[in-house]
């Protein structure tokens, strides 16, 4: 099953904006105007990497350059939605540290085949979950650190290192930041059917098949998302993922 670009599907996605807009404005959730933007440039952005990925399939260089931009746009909207800018290079080492591993297994085991239809869509749920799960770890971390930061002082008075009176002060944002990923593993197919399940069904691949997808997809993304919590939380210890109101505090 495939879906063509026809009015019925131009006509599928105005209702569908219809309604966010319509259940915005009964329950006075104001994202009307945010929605509206938000489909528009989806719209955009997909016909423009379709036409891009077209290019980028046919061979693996363009593939790993394609991915290479997914990458950089990614470490880019992590760090700005934090408010860490500044610290790129090390939310680039957080990301690349949960994405690289996973490719490394998916392709050294041979389970998909290293050419550019295989590493684009893989490579991106990986990068995308790997953004995912920084901003949740360190937006948790800092409301932690926020909150809590008497207790940080304490620690640091009974002689403990900064490191170690961080990871006192917020014991549980990197656990706290794998449970989404954690909880849709446990339920998958019982409460959801996720995206590469779909998306290998659609493309007329059969249920086996899709499921073996699905099982690598999931448990890929939970591996690389605990590497990923782990290295960002170790990195805001030691005050290389912070913000600068936050560095004043930690006394860094």
């Amino acid at each position: 099953m495939t879906l063509e670009p026809t009015w019925r599907l131009g006509l599928a996605l105005v209702l569908l904006v219809a309604l966010t807009l319509v259940v915005s404005w009964l329950g006075r959730l104001r994202i009307g105007r945010q929605s509206v933007v938000a489909a528009v440039r989806a719209v955009v952005q997909l016909a423009a990497v379709s036409v891009i990925i077209v290019a980028a399939l046919n061979h693996l260089w363009s593939a790993v350059a394609f991915v290479l931009v997914m990458f950089v746009i990614g470490v880019y909207t992590t760090a700005t939605r934090v408010g860490v800018r500044d610290c790129w290079p090390y939310v680039s080492l957080a990301m690349a540290a949960g994405t690289l591993p996973v490719l490394l297994v998916v392709y050294a085991t041979g389970t998909a085949p290293l050419n550019g239809l295989s590493l684009i869509p893989i490579a991106g749920i990986v990068i995308g979950n790997m953004m995912t799960a920084h901003t949740l770890v360190v937006r948790n971390s800092f409301t932690h650190l926020r909150s809590h930061l008497g207790q940080y002082e304490a620690a640091l008075s009974l002689g403990f290192s900064r490191p170690r009176a961080i990871r006192l002060a917020d014991p549980d944002s990197a656990r706290d930041a794998t449970m989404p990923n954690n909880d849709q593993t446990r339920t998958v197919g019982l409460v959801t059917l996720p995206g590469a399940f779909i998306g290998v069904l659609l493309g007329g691949g059969s249920p086996v098949q899709a499921g073996a997808a699905q099982v690598l997809v999931l448990l890929g993304i939970m591996a690389g998302q605990a590497v990923t919590v782990t290295v960002a939380h170790r990195l805001i210890e030691h005050a290389r993922i912070v913000t600068p109101e936050l560095r004043t505090a930690l006394h860094r």
